[in-house]
């Protein structure tokens, strides 16, 4: 639309915006999908929590869990193979713990977003995170709010941190 007779360009603003707002649900959720869809790798070892992210990152469709694994070993092995979009990351896990994982994979699949879902809650622990280039930071105990809203946020290229 171009700016013509008597409109300022906070009229065409607000015209756009008055456009978008008029957007059948359905509609908005298909642009959304296209906008935010993800291949994800999931990197925890604990079974019941697994099930839980898989279970949570199903309810959108826009989200594709590509492959689950329980060590970090096996985490960087496939995140060089896979090249996900994003990486949910545990700390504590066996083999290779999820620190030093993050270290390798940056190194080798540095496109990959990554974000920790960890008990891990120390300040020293985050800083070093996000040290790594880490995009997103969940502290378990707050998944069940944070989980869906950090891996949003960090998909459209923003930070997320637990709060508490």
């Amino acid at each position: 639309m171009e700016q013509g007779e008597g409109q300022s360009s906070k009229d065409i603003e607000t015209n756009t915006d008055t456009t978008r707002r008029s957007i059948p649900h359905f509609f908005q959720e298909e642009v959304r999908a296209r906008v935010l869809s993800a291949r994800i790798l999931v990197v925890e070892d604990f079974a019941p929590f697994l099930q839980f992210i898989s279970t949570t990152l199903a309810t959108r469709h826009d989200l594709q869990v590509i492959c689950e694994v329980s060590d970090g070993l096996e985490a960087v092995r496939k995140a060089e193979e896979l090249r996900p979009d994003l990486i949910l990351l545990d700390i504590g896990l066996p083999s290779l713990n999820g620190i030093e994982a993050a270290r390798q994979i940056r190194k080798l699949v540095p496109e990959s977003k990554i974000i920790f879902l960890t008990q891990e809650s120390s300040d020293e622990v985050v800083e070093e995170a996000f040290r790594l280039g880490a995009c997103g930071y969940v502290k378990k105990i707050e998944a069940k709010r944070d989980l869906l809203a950090a891996v949003e946020t960090v998909i459209s290229g923003k930070q997320f941190v637990s709060s508490a």
